[in-house]
């Protein structure tokens, strides 16, 4: 590992080559903040993959993709005198000693709970009307569940127990089921996302991180198709022309693996 002065030497060595790019190079002159958020939307999710693939060198890569889009982003801002790195620097380093007065003041605390009240305690004292105004609009649904679930449990509105919890999802499939009884598409969908919401505030309460548990599901089924239809291939035939028992052989198979 390296020390600080040879991290800062990197570091400015990164702000060296993003000073020269936005100089010289025509891709790179061209961006803007907008031009450029896709793509930092699209690297983010690339370092979600890596992380949960355990893959540390991929980690590494996609850190530094990040790590070059925030450069990015303060170099633009540094060319309209707005900010600059510095300033992105200095602005997280205030925040994080304003949201940590257990460490940087006189504030006790027992566990990590204490910690996240005060958080959003300290966010409402800053001028937030709402604990709910910091989760972006655009976030993919579930996960804008679990961060809304999280904030509003910070300010102590939240089940106390566990089963408290599953109970009110017994109760949403329960309503549900019989929306699906009634055949009315509309209510159907309500009652099929409070199932949903509900499912994600238990997870909460287990401890696991609905959005990791889905896509780890996603990734688990996307491979034991993949091996179903290589099997179908290795026998010169199509998915479409094998029976679901025949799938099924293959589809067990593939969970051994």
């Amino acid at each position: 590992m390296t020390d600080k002065t040879q991290q800062l030497k990197a570091f400015e060595r990164l702000l060296i080559i993003m000073d020269e790019l936005r100089e010289q190079c025509p891709w790179d002159k061209k961006q803007t903040m907008e031009s450029l958020r896709h793509l930092t939307i699209e690297e983010v999710y690339e370092l979600g993959d890596a992380i949960l693939d355990n893959d540390l060198d991929e980690v590494k890569k996609e850190l530094g993709d990040v790590l070059l889009h925030i450069v990015f982003y303060s170099k633009i801002g540094s060319e309209t005198n707005h900010f600059d790195i510095a300033d992105v620097c200095n602005s997280i380093c205030d925040k994080l000693i304003d949201r940590h007065p257990h460490i940087y003041g006189d504030v006790s605390v027992d566990n990590e709970e204490d910690v996240k009240r005060n958080w959003e305690q300290l966010k409402l004292k800053e001028g937030k009307k709402s604990v709910l105004e910091g989760v972006p609009r655009s976030l993919p649904a579930m996960v804008k569940a679990s961060r809304v679930q999280d904030k509003v449990a910070g300010v102590g509105f939240d089940w106390e127990e566990p089963h408290q919890v599953w109970e009110k999802v017994e109760e949403e499939i329960q309503e549900l089921k019989h929306e699906v009884d009634s055949g009315n598409r509309e209510n159907m969908e309500n009652e099929f996302g409070d199932v949903l919401f509900s499912l994600i505030n238990y997870a909460r309460f287990l401890k696991i991180n609905p959005e990791n548990a889905l896509e780890k599901t996603n990734k688990k089924f996307i491979k034991r198709f993949q091996y179903l239809e290589e099997k179908a291939k290795s026998l010169n035939k199509s998915l479409q022309d094998m029976s679901l028992r025949e799938m099924d052989v293959y589809w067990e198979e593939a969970k051994k693996i």
